[in-house]
């Protein structure tokens, strides 16, 4: 049972209306970084955990990003507040209140049909989606998603900080986003936790394969580092020469019964290409005049 506590978590000021800024303030609100998503990751995963110290965590993280979408919510209809009485009582002019409502992303549509609330949309206006969501049930994998989550919801946060002179807003902003930063670090405390926590599953996959650098990509800029090289790789660098790694042909094969080949056959031969002939095309009509 969720119970509503009608303080907000952190007491939010904002100094002066600014539609624009609101606009940009719905990333957090409505979109793939936003708190939003970060609420249904955590609860929906949580409902499907069978630790329970990993399930209390994930309920407790999720219930308090519900909290920040609260106060990023309210940070948005606070910055929209002055647009939202002028265009409910006509209060401008109309080329005046055109242009106060043109000036940046997403404002227009905040005002006309969400009345300057926030919206379940990105900066952009598009959408929130469950997409946004990307857990796969595993916890080693789910919580290493999560720290990276956290991660990009920060530098977003970042941004916005970046964006704004309004102090308080700044101030606001930089609560959800040290916030971000101690959520990182319960879920790598809980990642490694898990003793056996790499690779995520069961499955440790074949130990030739699993120390191999392919060093695919040649030219300027190579650079040797412990990401593909060191007692921990077995380095790869004529890959051409070396295929297939297992060996064979290196052809797709795939055995089928005799009526599964007479079928292949007949449409193989239907559909085979001439290759003597030179047909005329549209390509070549659409271009006549042009020789």
């Amino acid at each position: 049972m969720f119970i509503h506590n009608k303080k907000l978590q952190y007491t939010v000021r904002v100094a002066r209306p600014n539609p624009v800024l609101a606009s940009f303030m719905l990333e957090q609100f409505g979109g793939p970084q936003g708190e939003l998503a970060a609420a249904m990751r955590y609860f929906t995963q949580a409902l499907g955990e069978v630790d329970p110290g990993r399930k209390d965590m994930l309920m407790d993280i999720a219930t308090e990003e519900l909290s920040h979408l609260e106060i990023i919510g309210s940070i948005v209809a606070m910055l929209n507040k002055g647009s939202k009485g002028k265009l409910a009582e006509g209060a401008d002019e109309q080329a005046d209140l055109y242009r106060s409502l043109s000036q940046g992303c997403s404002v227009q549509t905040e005002a006309l049909l969400y009345g300057g609330g926030p919206s379940l949309t990105n900066s952009s206006g598009v959408p929130w989606t469950a997409a946004y969501i990307d857990s796969i049930g595993d916890p080693s994998a789910d919580l290493r998603s999560n720290i990276a989550a956290e991660s990009r919801a920060k530098i977003v946060y970042e941004r916005l900080i970046n964006v704004t002179d309004d102090a308080d807003v700044k101030d606001a902003l930089t609560f959800l986003m040290t916030r971000e930063i101690a959520h990182q670090k319960s879920f790598e405390k809980a990642l490694y936790a898990i003793h056996d926590n790499f690779p995520p599953g069961k499955l440790q996959g074949k130990p030739e394969f699993a120390n191999l650098y392919v060093h695919a990509s040649h030219g300027e800029g190579e650079t040797l580092g412990p990401w593909n090289s060191g007692a921990d790789w077995r380095r790869l660098d004529d890959v051409e020469s070396a295929l297939p790694l297992n060996g064979g042909d290196g052809q797709a094969e795939v055995k089928l019964s005799s009526d599964e080949n007479r079928f292949i056959e007949a449409l193989v031969l239907r559909t085979r290409s001439d290759p003597d002939s030179q047909p005329t095309t549209g390509a070549d009509l659409g271009s006549e005049g042009r020789h």
